[in-house]
């Protein structure tokens, strides 16, 4: 399984985006227009369908008013 790791961070991107989702009681629409992506992308990020870019990562960070740092810090947390 030479893409578990990446894999195992995937997930954990998956659940820590979620997480800070609910916790702003954002609908996925509503994360989607601060972070000016799609619904169906927030879906596929949340689902783990799709890996985002780094400009999504801060595009999204931004949106949930965490730092970039402080979102991958919690995704590797997160993925260990």
């Amino acid at each position: 399984m030479a893409n578990a790791p990446e894999d195992q961070l995937l997930a954990a991107f998956s659940r820590v985006l979620r997480r800070h989702r609910l916790a702003k009681e954002f609908s996925q629409q509503e994360l989607a227009t601060h972070a000016n992506r799609s619904m169906q992308y927030i879906s596929l990020l949340e689902s783990g369908r799709h890996q985002p870019t780094l400009g999504t990562l801060q595009l999204l960070s931004g949106a949930l008013g965490l730092t970039l740092t402080k979102l991958v810090s919690e995704i590797e947390e997160e993925a260990e």
